[in-house]
């Protein structure tokens, strides 16, 4: 019993994980203090068990011969198969409940009328392939989503704004706005990973990709990606910034000054 508690105290009072700054985080956080409880109780059960067994089995003062050979017991090999199964079962329904309220579960083709405008984002089939779509947490007073496009290539990304038509190295987004990154890459599979959204979405070569979500705290977090793609792997990073309505807008308005007078 003082093992069980143990875990579960563990499980949810110990914060491994970063800042959580998006809607999706707080969903995510839930399965992980869920896994850490689990990996928690089995961990100090094994080590309680190692210890018992160094000291209650060790060889005496005096002994030479082999301990007595215990073989068949068919109540404990039922036990330590159940167990595991009953644990992974657990574990994989969860994570499928975790993964559909945060909106991977939604139809592969329910992005797709929303990247219609962009052509290059049009795959041959007309359908763009789905990552997370948190739509389903946003709130009725939201306005719609904001669509920007990701470009990811050796090694940096880039990200267009088509309201204002300009290309920015350094992610801009609003707090409490949802926002749609429609992902491409133009060499390689790259990886979108930002820490404190909980998100990680493939950007692929010829296969567009979706992540939605809503940021909901003000800072600036890193982009990082997740997957290996090339020798300067390591240094393939950006930077999105979350900002009041008011400064994004700013920073929006500047942008598109002067994206227009350059032309």
């Amino acid at each position: 019993m003082g093992l069980l508690f143990g875990g579960l105290w563990i499980g949810q009072n110990i914060n491994l994980l970063p800042l959580g700054a998006s809607a999706n985080a707080p969903i995510y956080d839930e399965l992980f203090k869920v896994l850490l409880t689990i990996g928690t109780i089995l961990f100090l059960g094994m080590v309680v068990l190692v210890v018992y067994s160094l000291i209650r089995f060790r060889r005496r003062p005096g002994q030479t011969g082999d301990g007595a050979a215990i073989e068949g017991n068919l109540s404990l090999e039922i036990l330590w198969t159940a167990i595991p199964a009953i644990v992974v079962l657990f574990v994989g329904l969860y994570s499928y409940d975790i993964y559909e309220r945060m909106g991977g579960m939604q139809p592969l083709n329910h992005h797709a009328n929303d990247a219609s405008s962009h052509e290059h984002f049009n795959s041959g089939n007309g359908r763009i392939w789905g990552g997370i779509g948190s739509s389903s947490l946003a709130t009725p007073q939201q306005s719609a989503a904001i669509p920007i496009d990701v470009t990811a290539m050796q090694f940096a990304f880039l990200f267009h704004y088509p309201k204002g038509d300009f290309i920015s190295g350094e992610l801009h987004l609003p707090k409490n706005q949802p926002v749609t990154l429609r992902m491409e890459s133009k060499d390689v599979i790259h990886a979108f990973w930002v820490p404190e959204f909980r998100l990680k979405q493939d950007v692929i070569p010829g296969q567009p990709t979706i992540l939605n979500f809503t940021p909901t705290k003000t800072g600036r977090y890193p982009i990082i990606c997740a997957e290996l793609c090339g020798p300067y792997h390591g240094g393939m990073r950006s930077t999105v910034v979350v900002e009041g309505a008011e400064e994004y807008q700013d920073w929006l308005l500047s942008n598109t000054k002067v994206s227009t007078s350059e032309k």
